[in-house]
């Protein structure tokens, strides 16, 4: 008693929800289904509408901060641009000075306007740079500015390094060649100073050249020492000239040594200036410019990362709070979709199970739900009706079968009436074929006969002129023997003609009489079938075009394909050509890939029309009833080809054209079995495949 009670008390909630379950289900009922739907649709509307409104809010916030960081970018590189501009154009000043040239000049004055392009266009119109545009357009300004002064002291360097250094040392080199000129030979006493002082001079070029070049100190040093060198030379030459030209041309040299010296010491301030510039102006503008794009950079970079931890906090708040509530949604969602899915599954199993039983053939068993006002309970009460139609079906049904069992029988009567008129018409196919047979063979067998009978009256006379008294002339006996040759050769030949006749005809009376399977040659079928049908040519104006290639071995059955050229033949003969028209008939046949034959029977007669072309296969159809026509001429062929030779058959005509039977039969027929047993005899049914017809 005491575990009784235990369970029953463990079992008392799950009745309880059962029980609550049921009352929720009865009042959701009282819903129709579609608002029951549609509110689970508006559920889902009003969760993306609170979505929507959370996303757009988060992407405006987050489109702000992602504008910061874009913008922030943006700057980024314009400063990385103009440091590497001005990078650029330091590196191109540099080489200017040391290698000028027109081409570095014009690249430095299109990368200046570059430059100040960058910083009048973009940086100034730039929102994070606006502020600090005027620093650093400032410090840009000088480094550009420095050039210009550069350039300048560079042309003034380039001119005294051209007049007052090499102008005096060309002067110098033209005063040595009058020394020497003037210097009678080389064992005057003023040769070794002279050499001395030339080599000295040279030597000061080379070194001078060096300095202008390179600024190399070791050079200007050089350069100063050759000089003093070629200063201390000349008095001891003129104290050793020995005439009034060379003491001249001494006294010009001391001058423009003296010129060169000045002029070289010009130039090494000059060039020190140039440096200076360079270094304090050029260099270090650039270092300045760089700085401040350095520091700029900086606070890009500050900004930019508290642009992105805005946009990563926003990101991360829409993330929670979109979750948060699609969690709560989805609860209300799927509780609201439990009971809604309940109100319907559970009726709609009630009613599943009465259609069980129905179908299993348990028509007693009451649909339930039928007195509910929603969708479900007006397919119950579909399904209770159902339930009785069945029962009234099940009585109809017997009421059927007795019907039906009659009707099998006057089925069966109507099949073997359909076979006797296919038999009749094969029967009278075979029949004028003997008749028009018998008429060709009747006319070698009469040529005969009377042959037969004329060489039996020359025989009787050959032998009275041989008994009588009077003797054989040689001339009768020639006469004699060439009369009977003639007449043997007479009898060969027609008897030949009959035998032929004959052996065709009972080959294919005998084909068409036994449904034998064997091999034969399509050629050779084919001739049979034609000298068989030659009376029938005779009658008619129409004449015969066959091309059948040789060699074609068909493993089928030789009676159906003589009944289906027959019986074509025939039809063309009866409808094509009818009234005596002349026309042409043509066979052709030739292969089709290494498993099928193809054959086109076709005749320029009369033609069909479309409603004919459509019937033209059907049993019992004929247009020519009235003169006695069956309709079964074509449906026999038909169903030889298709049946009993497992091939296709289409037909392709046009009124006043003619018309083309197409027939693809394989090489080797099929089995019965293999076409499904159906055939035109045995048990008196046909069966018809789909025909193919086509009018063009």
């Amino acid at each position: 008693m005491a575990r009784s009670d235990q369970n029953g008390t463990k079992g008392r909630p799950a009745r309880l929800a059962i029980l609550g379950r049921a009352r929720i289900v009865r009042v959701l009922r009282a819903v129709p289904i579609r608002w029951r739907i549609l509110s689970i649709a508006a559920l889902n509307s009003a969760v993306v509408i609170v979505l929507a409104g959370l996303i757009w809010n988060g992407s405006q916030v987050l489109g702000s901060a992602w504008e910061d960081v874009r913008q922030v970018r943006e700057s980024d590189k314009i400063l990385a641009l103009l440091e590497s501009e001005t990078s650029r154009l330091q590196n191109l000043i540099h080489r200017y000075i040391n290698q000028p040239s027109p081409d570095l000049f014009a690249e430095i004055l299109l990368l200046r306007e570059a430059v100040l392009g960058t910083l009048t266009t973009r940086a100034s119109t730039d929102p994070m740079l606006s502020g600090s545009v005027e620093e650093l357009e400032r410090v840009t300004v000088r480094f550009l500015d420095g050039f210009g002064e550069l350039r300048s002291l560079q042309t003034t360097i380039s001119k005294t390094y051209e007049e007052q250094v090499l102008g005096p040392a060309r002067d110098m080199a033209g005063l040595y060649s009058v020394i020497e000129g003037a210097t009678g030979h080389r064992d005057a006493q003023i040769w070794p100073s002279l050499g001395k002082s030339r080599e000295a001079f040279t030597a000061m070029l080379v070194a001078a050249n060096s300095y202008y070049l390179s600024l190399a100190p070791a050079s200007a040093e050089d350069a100063r020492r050759n000089t003093e060198t070629i200063e201390k030379t000349i008095p001891v030459m003129s104290e050793l000239a020995d005439n009034d030209l060379q003491r001249l041309a001494l006294d010009k040299l001391s001058a423009r040594t003296a010129a060169l010296r000045d002029g070289f010491s010009k130039l090494s301030d000059e060039l020190t200036n140039r440096t200076e510039l360079l270094r304090n102006t050029i260099d270090a503008s650039q270092a300045e410019t760089i700085g401040a794009i350095d520091e700029l950079s900086v606070k890009m970079r500050q900004r930019e990362q508290k642009a992105q931890a805005t946009f990563d906090r926003t990101l991360r708040d829409i993330s929670r709070r979109v979750l948060s509530i699609a969690v709560i949604f989805l609860g209300v969602i799927l509780s609201a979709g439990v009971l809604i899915a309940l109100s319907i599954r559970l009726p709609l199993q009630q009613i599943m199970a009465a259609m069980r039983a129905i179908a299993s053939g348990d028509y007693d068993r009451q649909v339930q739900g039928t007195d509910a006002r929603d969708e479900v309970g007006a397919m119950a009460r579909a399904v209770e009706v159902f339930r009785e139609n069945a029962i009234a079906k099940r009585k109809t049904e017997d009421e059927l079968r007795t019907s039906k069992e009659k009707a099998e029988s006057a089925l069966l009567e109507l099949n073997a009436a359909q076979r006797n008129l296919i038999d009749a018409e094969r029967l009278a196919a075979l029949g004028g074929l003997v008749a028009g047979v018998a008429h060709e063979v009747n006319n070698p067998i009469g040529i005969s006969l009377t042959v037969a009978s004329s060489f039996a009256r020359r025989a009787d006379i050959f032998e009275k002129e041989l008994m009588g008294s009077t003797g054989l002339r040689r001339s009768q006996l020639e006469e004699f023997v060439r009369a009977s040759r003639d007449a043997s050769q007479q009898l060969v030949a027609n008897l030949q003609r009959a035998g032929e006749l004959i052996q065709s005809f009972k080959q294919v009376a005998v084909d068409r009489s036994h449904a034998e399977r064997r091999q034969f040659i399509l050629h050779e079928a084919t001739d049979q079938i034609i000298a068989s049908l030659k009376p029938v040519l005779k009658r008619a104006p129409i004449a015969l075009n066959v091309d059948v290639p040789e060699g074609l071995l068909i493993d089928g059955y030789p009676g159906s394909y003589g009944q289906i050229l027959t019986n074509l033949f025939l039809n063309a003969a009866n409808h094509a050509f009818a009234d005596g028209r002349a026309g042409t008939i043509s066979i052709t046949a030739r292969p089709r890939g290494t498993d099928d034959i193809e054959i086109i029977f076709a005749d320029n007669g009369a033609g069909m029309s479309p409603d004919v072309q459509r019937q033209a296969f059907d049993p019992f159809f004929t247009t020519r009833r009235n003169e006695g026509g069956t309709g079964l001429g074509l449906h026999i062929v038909y169903n030889l080809v298709t049946q009993q030779l497992g091939g296709r058959m289409m037909l392709e005509s046009r009124v006043g054209q003619g018309t083309t039977f197409r027939i693809i039969m394989p090489r080797i027929a099929r089995d019965s079995k293999e076409l499904g047993g159906s055939d035109t005899e045995g048990d008196g049914t046909t069966q018809w495949p789909n025909k193919t017809m086509s009018s063009n």
